[in-house]
């Protein structure tokens, strides 16, 4: 099957058309954090008495007494954080509809190489963060520092790490392509949504020990911190494990053997026994904590140091990744 060119060219236009939007949304997470110095925690009920049927546009309820009831007055940084949530939602669309249009250009799934694996990643990333968002909406605070790496990933990945729509190399066409990629690629976006949370909470837990970095008690509670990043991990490690098994399987059908100890499968392992450690220590009494979290943010360091300098630094069978 050939490839269109066109079409995998109009992907790229999508690509950039959602980093653009993922900034926008950013920029405005980031003035709501900065306004929420000067707003009120929750929104402000303002009364505001309007006589029935005396032509108000305001939306009202008229009580016994002829008056409306009172009518909510949402904060400034709410609005604007409102504002960068549907940016991200609709940066989101953008971003699924590029990894569409990639992968119907190619014939093949969207992620054969480090750029189309990386948007992948944070295309994860991103919609990890609006589920959670979703069910806890408090949550939108942390906005801006979940799109800050996402974006910056996504730079990268359209700069250094660009392939124009190609077929992937003969070692890739695999029906495993859509199997094992597939679950790095799930499990890798919500682990970095989980170190994101991490690293959020160890540096709240600085300030509610210190009272050093003043910005982050703008920031959930640290607790909540610790429960978002745990969960998620839990969500993402299973995923993880299945991905490290099916590479082995992969690996024995391509290279006849179940593992060689390749420098990204020796990676990707350590990241298990990291993120396995990890579980473990946030589920005993003892360790949860700033130590737990210290060992989920050294597990999202190894998946980053997998993800670029094995890939594109270290030779080994997998450097293939890296090219067309």
């Amino acid at each position: 099957m050939g490839v269109d060119a066109p079409l995998g060219d109009f992907g790229d236009v999508l690509f950039y058309s959602a980093l653009a939007v993922y900034i926008l949304a950013m920029l405005l997470h980031a003035v709501e954090h900065g306004l929420l110095r000067r707003a009120e925690p929750v929104a402000a009920e303002v009364a505001v008495p309007v006589a029935v049927g005396a032509g108000s546009t305001e939306s009202s309820f008229p009580t016994a007494g002829g008056e409306a009831l009172p009518r909510t007055s949402r904060p400034l940084s709410e609005r604007f954080g409102r504002m960068g949530v549907s940016l991200t939602v609709l940066g989101f669309g953008l971003h699924l509809a590029m990894l569409i249009v990639r992968g119907v250009a190619a014939g093949r799934a969207p992620w054969g190489n480090m750029y189309e694996f990386t948007a992948a990643v944070c295309l994860v990333g991103v919609g990890a963060w609006l589920v959670v968002l979703y069910r806890r909406p408090e949550l939108r605070r942390l906005g801006v520092f979940v799109l800050l790496p996402v974006i910056l990933l996504m730079f990268l990945g359209g700069t250094v790490l660009y392939t124009q729509t190609a077929p992937v190399v003969p070692a890739l066409r695999s029906y495993w392509l859509a199997i094992h990629v597939t679950a790095a690629v799930i499990s890798s976006g919500i682990l970095l949504f989980a170190g994101v949370a991490s690293v959020l909470y160890l540096l709240r837990s600085v300030h509610d020990t210190t009272g050093r970095m003043a910005w982050t008690a703008k920031l959930p509670g640290a607790q909540v911190l610790d429960r978002v990043a745990y969960r998620a991990t839990a969500v993402a490690f299973p995923i993880w494990t299945f991905a490290v098994i099916t590479g082995a399987i992969w690996a024995e059908a391509a290279w006849g053997r179940y593992w060689g100890w390749d420098p990204k499968e020796t990676t990707a392992f350590i990241a298990w026994v990291v993120y396995a450690c990890y579980l473990h220590a946030r589920s005993t009494a003892g360790w949860r904590g700033q130590r737990a979290a210290a060992i989920n943010v050294v597990g999202f360091a190894v998946m980053v140091f997998n993800l670029f300098f094995v890939n594109l630094v270290v030779t080994g069978l997998h450097s293939y990744a890296g090219v067309g």
